[in-house]
C-alpha cells in the first residue's frame, strides 16, 4: 500500500490541495510504521510543500 500511496503523491504533487487531500487519505489508510517511512519520503522528495507536510504529519 505503502508504495501505491507514493506513486498517487508523485503524480499529484503538480497540484498543492491535490496533493495535501492525497496526503492526508493516505495517512489515514497507513499503518504507523508506513506513516513515518512515508513522512521520512514526502521530506526528502516534497520539501518545497514543506507546510502542507508540517500541517499533514503533526496531525498523525
Amino acid at each position: 500500500m505503502l508504495n501505491y500511496v507514493k506513486t498517487v503523491l508523485s503524480r499529484v504533487s503538480f497540484d498543492a490541495k491535490l496533493f495535501e487531500k492525497e496526503l492526508r487519505k493516505a495517512i489515514r489508510l497507513l499503518i504507523a510504521e508506513e506513516v513515518q517511512e512515508l513522512k521520512r519520503w514526502c521530506y526528502a522528495n516534497y520539501g518545497n510543500h514543506q507546510a502542507i507536510l508540517n500541517r499533514c504529519f503533526v496531525a498523525s
